[in-house]
């Protein structure tokens, strides 16, 4: 069995979300080259694995984008600098070296070495949020589905939603004309998300096209005798003492994903509420050289939005710079004046 060589960089990246992508671009400004691990099989992160055809809204210069193709625009303006990757495989160890560069061996034993590391490890290890509903479990894929990968598949279909954040309203704006039926179920009064989509949701409400039911909770699920997928959801609220039964094909409880940060928690990092603290004076952490960007992160003012991450992005790269080339005067350049020259 041949021993794998160690695969040298400038910074190793941890996560090969939309932050870790935007990095190899600002990086490649820099002449600083990048290799990325991910534990999933191809790069995007959530936006690749989850919701793919989620559109966004809130990044410069597009009106709205699908999520997919988000990362596709970045891997071709990461392109140009010649990216290395290790996917399917999760970032286990880390060991620092008498000259200061980090080893990083993942799961398998691949072997990574670089004087800079920055996490950009999304949420981490990631599952869903799930309501506690005694018979769940028995329709997970029988007509309860915690992620949108797909939303043809809720074609002509009635769809009950529960959430109150970003996810929830997101995606019942964007399936109110893919779905015959949509009712969205809310705990509370008050949303979580954006002010704009909330207001969306309330305008649709008003104009018929979505069922809004707040201080509204989803507690029961049950089926048709002769049908073993779900058929109907039963609905508590504040205004009656007996369930309130709505018929449906798809029950879609979005409330988050439950972050956990893996083998990196043990790395020595100081960690508040599974999130690596860092300085937001250049995103580096409380070991010198390891950088956190994107929503793995937090500070005070912490706000987890893809925009920030980039800002993030920009910011760790200049600082990885100076860390490999202390005496080299690192003189700002602007794209619109000189382009982008890869290696």
């Amino acid at each position: 069995m041949t021993e794998k060589k160690t695969i040298e960089t400038d910074i190793i990246i941890i996560g090969a979300g939309p932050v870790g992508l935007f990095a190899i671009f600002e990086a490649g400004l820099l002449k600083l080259r990048c290799h990325l691990i991910d534990v999933l099989a191809e790069p995007g992160g959530q936006l690749t694995e989850i919701y793919p055809k989620k559109p966004i809204y809130d990044i410069p210069g597009f009106p709205h984008i699908l999520a997919g193709d988000l990362i596709t625009n970045l891997m071709k303006q990461a392109a140009p600098f010649k990216p290395g990757f290790t996917l399917g495989e999760r970032a286990e160890s880390i060991e620092q070296t008498a000259e200061g560069h980090f080893i990083v061996t993942t799961n398998l034993g691949t072997v990574h070495k670089a004087p800079n590391i920055a996490i950009a490890g999304g949420l981490g290890c990631f599952e869903p949020r799930k309501p506690p509903i005694g018979n769940l479990s028995e329709f997970e894929n029988q007509g309860v589905e915690y992620i949108v990968k797909d939303p043809e598949k809720f074609r002509n279909k009635r769809i009950v939603i529960a959430g109150g954040g970003d996810s929830a309203l997101d995606w019942t704006i964007f399936l109110k004309d893919v779905a015959s039926e949509i009712t969205m179920i809310h705990c509370r009064t008050q949303f979580r998300g954006h002010l704009d989509s909330v207001q969306k949701v309330m305008d649709m409400a008003t104009n018929g096209k979505v069922n809004l039911m707040v201080k509204s909770e989803v507690t029961h699920l049950a089926s048709d005798d002769n049908n073993q997928g779900l058929t109907r959801v039963g609905i508590a609220t504040d205004e009656k003492e007996e369930l309130t039964w709505i018929d449906c094909d798809y029950f879609l409880p979005l409330f988050g994903l439950s972050p956990k940060l893996g083998p990196i928690a043990d790395w020595g990092l100081n960690i508040s509420k599974s999130a690596i603290e860092v300085n937001t004076f250049d995103y580096s952490t409380n070991i010198p050289g390891i950088y956190a960007i994107g929503d793995v992160n937090t500070y005070p003012g912490k706000l987890k939005l893809i925009l920030c991450g980039f800002h993030e992005a920009t910011l760790m790269v200049q600082s990885a710079f100076k860390r490999i080339y202390p005496d080299k005067n690192n003189v700002l350049k602007y794209t619109t004046v000189n382009g982008v020259q890869g290696f």
